[in-house]
């Protein structure tokens, strides 16, 4: 996936919050990875893929879509802290996993990646997330475009007080 364009709209709005908000000096490394983390599990939450107990089906996929591109922005976010902003693309990870255990191996790479905070830790923890997107069938191009809708509705929010 191209990241390029993403990672100027992620500056241009976490600039736009940091201002807004006086947070320019602050370190927000642990509440984006906490912000992840939450993201991450109200996306498993409309899949509803580890709800064994229940017979109600997954959120629509546009609602689905919308959650894992919160997870994006997050992402970029913290490429962007770290300085791996210059990254130009990620694929998605191989693998075949359930869509239970791809969760469960995003929060083990969100995790390591705050632990070690490399760059390979960050690609990992990007590529496990992209899979997460592949095996709930979105493409590249349904990411961007979501994103790209995303970015602006949170650009509203901010002007209105969210």
């Amino acid at each position: 996936m191209e990241l390029q364009e993403l990672f100027i709209m992620q500056k241009e709005l976490d600039h736009h919050i940091e201002d807004k908000h006086h947070l320019e000096n602050e370190n927000l490394f642990d509440r984006r990875i906490l912000a992840l983390l939450v993201e991450t599990g109200e996306l498993a939450n409309e899949t509803r893929c580890f709800k064994f107990w229940s017979l109600k089906p997954s959120s629509p996929k546009e609602v689905v879509l919308e959650e894992f591109v919160d997870g994006i922005h997050f992402i970029l976010s913290l490429g962007i802290e770290c300085g791996y902003d210059t990254i130009g693309e990620i694929s998605a990870a191989e693998g075949d996993l359930s869509l239970n255990d791809q969760f469960l191996k995003v929060y083990e790479s969100i995790c390591k990646f705050r632990s070690l905070r490399t760059r390979e830790s960050y690609i990992r923890m990007f590529s496990e997330y992209l899979l997460l997107g592949k095996i709930l069938g979105f493409t590249a191009e349904n990411i961007k475009k979501a994103y790209i809708s995303k970015n602006e509705v949170n650009f509203k929010r901010q002007e209105q007080g969210y």
